[in-house]
């Protein structure tokens, strides 16, 4: 498994819990907002990594987006749950599987 495609799998199993609208607020609140600076990290990565195999970048673009606005209460989680769903149909993507 690439490396692209391993951390598009994790940033996207990540997305995917904090777009649980009660789990993912308390987890984001109760640790002072560190969770959405640590996926904007993760995501930058993310996108370098796909950048270099010339893979899908839509994923990691949403998922920056998603850490910058995520502090917005309802906005926040649309963008999370978007941010994983784009996530892990790239992770599972052919396109991505050949590199």
């Amino acid at each position: 498994m690439s490396a692209t495609r391993t951390m598009k799998l994790i940033t996207g199993i990540l997305e995917a819990i904090l777009a649980i609208p009660v789990l993912g607020a308390i987890i984001i609140v109760s640790n002072g907002w560190m969770p959405l600076v640590i996926m904007l990290v993760l995501h930058i990565i993310t996108l370098v990594l796909a950048v270099r195999v010339q893979g899908p970048l839509a994923g990691s673009i949403v998922g920056i987006v998603a850490s910058a606005l995520g502090w917005i209460p309802f906005v926040g989680w649309i963008l999370h749950a978007a941010a994983a769903i784009v996530l892990l149909v790239e992770a599972f993507s052919r396109r991505l599987q050949r590199r």
